[in-house]
């Protein structure tokens, strides 16, 4: 079974590849992913005295 590969088939083939909208939409998933996890991130470390201190004085009024 021996093929032949063209140039402009192996050019229909990767633009094929490099145009489907499948990949992009989870591509764009994921980047939105990582800004919200990298946001969270940043929330928690800006907070994290205040959070520390609430978590602090509940414990102390707890009997």
């Amino acid at each position: 079974m021996n093929r032949i590969v063209t140039f402009v088939g192996l050019y229909v083939a990767l633009r094929s590849r490099l145009y489907r909208e499948d990949g992009q939409t989870m591509v764009e998933y994921g980047v939105v992913l990582a800004v919200i996890c990298l946001a969270c991130i940043v929330a928690f470390t800006a907070l994290s005295g205040g959070i520390s201190n609430a978590i602090n004085n509940i414990a102390k009024a707890l009997p």
